[in-house]
């Protein structure tokens, strides 16, 4: 027993495995959060003991005895409300979950060092925490407000183009509003998944009666209870969400049991006492080798899970009559996606079946797989989004939200199950590793005339998206750049390596890295500045690009983008920097011939209360304040009166939260929905529905000379500078067009969380796997995600380049944040250094992917 003083209140609490858990388990104490417990790398927990900021998740019990504990729960209510204020006012919250804590440091600091506390002092105080979408730019620039003592008043949201908070801010920035880990009905169970110990084994037999045996165990489920079909997924229904005696291990982050106990700690230890006998198998971990492999996959035939090509005009021809030519091979690395709330799902059992709270990208989705697994009709289950803590793409596929309604299906009891970091890592899905072979060729000016492109990714077992993946990376090979000779093909393999699918950025990332790096070696033969040869060869309305889409109006913002950075470009060329420059494109929307409806609804309350429900995850990226900004805009309503909401009580459903098109399609949808309000009168009670359709795009093989692959195109050109002494980074600009910025100060913190995201992917960040296909990096700190006192200035840039057609001419901002990141890093180390770069990342060889896969 452990007695100290909580909040003012004195408390005694039980055993546990250190403070983070005798808050959150025992004292329900929600505002600290759990992101990585117990290594102590994300500062979420962080609380204040005895007035000092300190980690719970590494402060044992025995520390705490006598000593006075406080949380944002117990600090004076006006002076949480300032520091909720100044986070919402200067946009320095996205998702929201590392906020809290990083709000306790704050306040620590400021009441340490008061006025005198310097922007870098504070950067590397708060390298105690992570956060992965901000880029920590708005966050540093609150804490500075907030020391100077300034009280910061959010701008109220308004319609189209405010600066307004972002909906549910103060809540968010100071652990008001609960994420699913913080709901606990009452009655609730806790299950705990057990995972497979090797990537390719047959199981011989799932021993489970050591855990049964367990006080407080009340069940463990195999996949002999599941009592519908198996394999959920969401494109190709592959993925075992659990695998049977009999049946065989794909990865690492396979599904054996599911441990149902009174609470958490109990249903842990009974899962590690869940025993597994295997045959274990040789694992396919080699893409190049794979192709030609045994099955990596249990049940399903031959390793290749797609191939794109396209070609257009004839590259051996403008090859052999370049000026200049190219030949190079680049290598990008799997990712982890980091998001700092780890997946977790909360399943009720009601009257008609089930209420699941979900944070995953798409709902309606969970809603179908879920009733696929437990044989019952859809409507049976009402899934729920609880806005996540971040996602980037690693949400799209399912991870525990089956076993979690399974569980609470057979045992009749509300069940949650949360993924501890370690399982995280291994389960969901990673960015693609992809080795790009390219051959380019330009003329005597510099114009770009052929581009040959052979790409190979490693899509570990299961589809989830990884066709797509590849398909947008042969797309996209060509990068913003109008080019009348191209033969590209892409080819996306099923290995043991852990699964990889959807991931900010989208293929096009790795792809456009190959490219800006063919852009520049070009260049240099030519004679030209990096700038002056994507002038050149740029893409605007009218050109051709890629496949054969004739680009419209919206192309005009590649050109803005490129022309915004040149003035700093010169400034930096003639001071003597190292400077490197990128272009990039990336679609909004699924496009390649999917038709894509996504619904809205619109209703007025009688208490005066406007519900606007969508069909989106919010995850950070701030959709339901773009909602609110659309309700303002189209029918004048007062933000604070506009509650959003997104369930499966109604049919909206338009897939995942992906592709950049959730601002894009949900500002269309909710705006018709808008209109027929209006129309009718605003009646109370009434369900105003409203659509926005996109069913004008070809797929890549269709028969047509010029398919449209995307709707909406968005474009950026970024600048890297690197001080020429140091070869550190000293300055980032990003010219972004968006189209129209429905609010600058949300797209400002896209642009600067992905630049944050992309300098970590080119320098530092991997997460690769072993010959045995086990991720090397089991920790936060492993993945060498940047940390705020090693991130430069970012100059922001927003170009308007209205997309037509596009509601509001709208195109989206979260993915092409980081696409040309790669590419002007490299650009930028190669003027430092005089060497060229072709693989990722570019400072950190630990990270790479292993060689030997690749050869």
């Amino acid at each position: 027993m452990t007695t100290f003083t909580l909040n003012g209140t004195p408390v005694t609490v039980g055993d546990h495995a250190h403070l983070l858990d005798a808050l959150r388990d025992e004292l329900g104490v929600t505002s600290t959060k759990d992101g990585c417990a117990p290594s102590g790398q994300c500062g979420c927990c962080t609380v204040l003991v005895d007035g000092k900021a300190r980690v719970a998740c590494v402060t044992a019990l025995d520390k705490v005895e006598g000593a006075t504990i406080t949380t944002l729960e117990g600090m004076e209510p006006v002076e949480v409300d300032r520091y909720a204020s100044a986070f919402a006012a200067y946009g320095a919250l996205q998702c929201g979950f590392c906020t809290p804590g990083i709000v306790v440091r704050a306040k620590a600091l400021i009441d340490r060092k008061g006025a005198s506390l310097e922007r870098g002092d504070a950067a590397k105080h708060l390298g105690a925490h992570l956060c992965r979408c901000t880029g920590y730019v708005k966050i540093l620039d609150a804490v500075e407000s907030l020391a100077r003592g300034e009280m910061c008043v959010p701008e109220p949201l308004g319609g189209i183009g405010s600066r307004g908070q972002k909906y549910e801010s103060c809540e968010l920035a100071v652990g008001r509003r609960p994420y699913v880990a913080d709901l606990a009905p009452a009655g609730c169970l806790h299950g705990v998944l057990r995972l497979a110990d090797h990537a390719r084994a047959d199981v011989l037999r799932i021993d489970v009666e050591a855990a049964l045996t367990m006080v407080g165990v009340h069940a463990v489920y195999t996949a002999a209870d599941v009592p519908g079909e198996l394999r959920v997924g969401l494109i190709h229904k592959d993925w075992p969400v659990m695998i049977p005696e009999g049946g065989r291990t794909s990865y690492l982050g396979d599904v054996l049991a599911v441990v149902v106990a009174e609470d958490p700690v109990t249903a842990r230890r009974a899962a590690a006492a869940v025993d597994v006998a295997y045959d274990v198998l040789a694992p396919i971990v080699d893409p190049v080798r794979a192709i030609d492999a045994d099955d990596a996959v249990w049940g399903l035939d031959g390793n290749v899970l797609s191939r794109s090509a396209y070609t257009r005009g004839d590259f051996e021809s403008a090859f052999d009559d370049a000026a200049h030519r190219v030949h190079e091979v680049f290598q990008t690395q799997r990712i982890e996606h980091a998001f700092v709330e780890p997946e977790s799902t909360l399943a009720v059992p009601t009257a008609e079946g089930l209420h699941v709270y979900s944070g995953g990208q798409g709902v309606w989705d969970d809603r179908n797989d879920i009733a696929r697994v437990l044989a019952c009709e859809p409507e049976r289950i009402i899934v729920e989004l609880v806005s996540n803590g971040g996602a980037f793409g690693g949400k799209e596929d399912m991870s525990n939200q089956a076993h979690a309604a399974l569980a609470a299906w057979l045992s009749e009891r509300p069940v949650k199950v949360t993924l501890s970091r370690e399982q995280s890592l291994l389960m969901h899905p990673k960015r693609h590793p992809i080795r790009l072979e390219y051959w380019a060729g330009c003329d005597a000016d510099g114009v770009v005339t052929a581009l040959k492109v052979r790409a190979l990714g490693d899509s570990g077992p299961y589809a989830s998206v990884g066709m797509k993946v590849l398909e947008r990376a042969a797309g996209h090979a060509c990068g913003p750049y109008a080019i009348s000779n191209l033969d590209v093909a892409s080819v996306a393999v099923r290995t043991n390596n852990p699964v990889c699918g959807a991931f900010r950025g989208f293929g096009a990332n790795q792809a456009q890295f190959a490219m800006e790096g063919v852009m520049d070696r070009l260049a240099e033969q030519v004679g030209l500045s990096g700038w002056e040869m994507r002038s050149r060869n740029v893409v605007g309305p009218g050109d051709v690009w890629g496949p054969g889409q004739i680009l419209d109006g919206g192309a005009a913002g590649a050109r803005q983008c490129l022309d915004a950075v040149r003035p700093a470009y010169d400034e930096a060329v003639a001071a003597g920097k190292a400077v490197g420059v990128a272009v990039g494109l990336k679609n909004s929307g699924l496009g390649n011939g999917f038709v894509e409806i996504a619904r809205a609804v619109v209703r007025f309350r009688a208490d005066g209360k406007v519900e606007v429900r969508h069909c989106w995850t919010e995850m950070g990226q701030g959709i339901h304040t773009v909602a609110v900004q659309v309700a303002v805009e189209e029918l004048g309503v007062d933000p604070d009166d506009v509650i959003v909401l997104v369930d499966t009580s109604r049919e909206l459903g338009a897939g995942q939260t992906t592709g950049s098109r959730g601002t894009l399609m949900g500002a269309g949808s909710i705006a018709e929905a808008c209109r027929a309000a209006e129309r009718d009168g605003r009646r109370p009670d009434v369900d105003y529905e409203g659509r926005y359709v996109i069913d004008w795009t070809n797929k890549m093989d269709d028969p047509v000379e010029h398919p449209v692959i995307h709707s909406t195109f968005g474009f950026a050109c970024q600048m890297v500078i690197v001080d020429p002494e140091t070869g550190a980074i000293e300055r980032v600009v990003a010219a972004h067009d968006v189209g129209r910025a429905v609010n600058p100060q949300l797209c400002e913190g896209q642009i600067e969380g992905s630049v944050h995201m992309g300098l970590g992917y080119a320098l530092t960040e991997g997460f690769p796997a072993d010959e045995d296909g086990r991720p090397i990096n089991t920790t936060l700190r492993q993945l060498a995600i940047i940390r705020p006192k090693d991130m430069p200035p970012i100059d922001v840039i927003l170009v308007e380049a209205p997309q037509p057609n596009a509601p509001y001419g709208i195109k989206g901002v979260g993915e092409i944040g980081l696409v040309p990141t790669a590419g002007a890093v490299a650009a930028a180390l190669r003027a430092y250094d005089g060497e060229w770069r072709t693989e990722l990342p570019m400072r950190n060889d630990a990270n790479r992917e292993r060689r030997s896969a690749w050869v």
